[in-house]
């Protein structure tokens, strides 16, 4: 794992990872789970962004926190760290003598020309998500069993242009705050795909580990950063973009009818790639407005904060809703209206 990778993972939100780690934050504290705590006295220092409990003296980065809660050695909490925050590590270094190989599109694109849903997928997109079926057409949306019989959703990618530049496969046996434990073995995929860890609880009266099954596989050199891009190219001057944190917020404001874009994880927003995107669509010419509905945990305060500081560079208008109380995120939100059939507000 290089060092970029790692200060990567020590910058994520130290807040957010205590949320997804199940832990209850209120005004930068909570319980400590690492002793009998009956007042808050695990402290969350978002400027150095560690933590540190006063009673019992737990303290450290957000690698540390995931270590010490899951109880797993330093390499599983980072790659724990980096399956919930999409994340993609390095898992294949090609030999230094050799260049890197760029992504094969014409090996990938055979499987969007004519895209199938089986059961599982189906389940996913229409069942869990609510999405409309116009939108699961656009997006090309794929699926695919492995040999150990799990379903996967395949995710395309395209540039502006509507080039094929990546490929994200997603399992759909995984729920999304599955915790591995501490003996569960991480097994790679194929040389040259990243294979971020995770796993499936098996219900019943004796819960099993599924072992060796990933939350994300990505193929060598798959360019996921910027998802939804060709929808710039039908932006009509002045129409509304919505920028969403991740692909399932997009599948959920599209649905809603709105035009967006998803930057794949909070962690993951390149400004100057950003810029190149929305200068090359002629949002500023065309007098667009970016809109945003940010994620209710610290990693989406800090994409909100951060889409806010472009803007104001760009001189562009972000316009900031809030999501009602008990939805996480849009798509969350967008699966509550659809069942009780209420309109999105503007």
């Amino acid at each position: 794992m290089e060092n970029y990778e790692l200060q990567r993972l020590r910058s994520l939100p130290v807040e957010s990872v205590a949320e997804r780690l199940g832990l209850a934050v209120l005004r930068h504290r909570s319980l400590c789970p690492f002793h009998e705590d009956h007042r808050p006295s695990l402290a969350f220092n978002v400027a150095k962004n560690n933590f540190h409990c006063y009673a019992c003296g737990a303290h450290g980065n957000t690698i540390d926190l995931a270590m010490k809660l899951l109880n797993l050695p330093f390499l599983e909490a980072c790659r724990w760290l980096a399956d919930e925050h999409n994340v993609i590590l390095t898992t294949f270094k090609p030999s230094e003598t050799k260049p890197p190989k760029p992504f094969d599109a014409k090996k990938y694109e055979k499987y969007f020309e004519h895209p199938f849903l089986n059961e599982e997928a189906r389940h996913f997109l229409f069942a869990e998500r609510k999405l409309d079926e116009r939108v699961v057409r656009w997006c090309r949306l794929n699926s695919w069993h492995d040999r150990n019989g799990i379903p996967w959703l395949q995710i395309p990618y395209y540039n502006r242009e509507g080039k094929l530049i990546g490929v994200q496969n997603r399992n759909l046996e995984t729920p999304s705050n599955s915790k591995a434990p501490s003996n569960s073995p991480l097994k790679g995929e194929k040389a040259g795909e990243e294979s971020l860890p995770s796993g499936k609880f098996e219900g019943g009266l004796g819960e099993v580990w599924r072992e060796s099954s990933p939350r994300f596989r990505f193929p060598a050199a798959s360019r996921c950063r910027i998802y939804d891009l060709p929808v710039l190219k039908m932006l009509r001057p002045g129409e509304d973009l919505y920028i969403t944190e991740g692909s399932s917020d997009c599948w959920a404001m599209l649905s809603a009818g709105r035009k967006a874009i998803a930057i794949p994880s909070a962690t993951l927003f390149n400004k100057k790639e950003f810029k190149e995107e929305l200068q090359a669509a002629r949002i500023l010419e065309n007098g667009n407005s970016l809109h945003i509905y940010p994620d209710k945990d610290a990693a989406g305060e800090n994409l909100h904060y951060e889409l806010l500081a472009f803007a104001n560079d760009m001189g562009i208008k972000l316009v900031r809703h809030d999501l009602p109380d008990g939805c996480k995120d849009f798509a969350d939100y967008w699966v509550q209206q659809s069942v009780h059939r209420t309109p999105v507000p503007s």
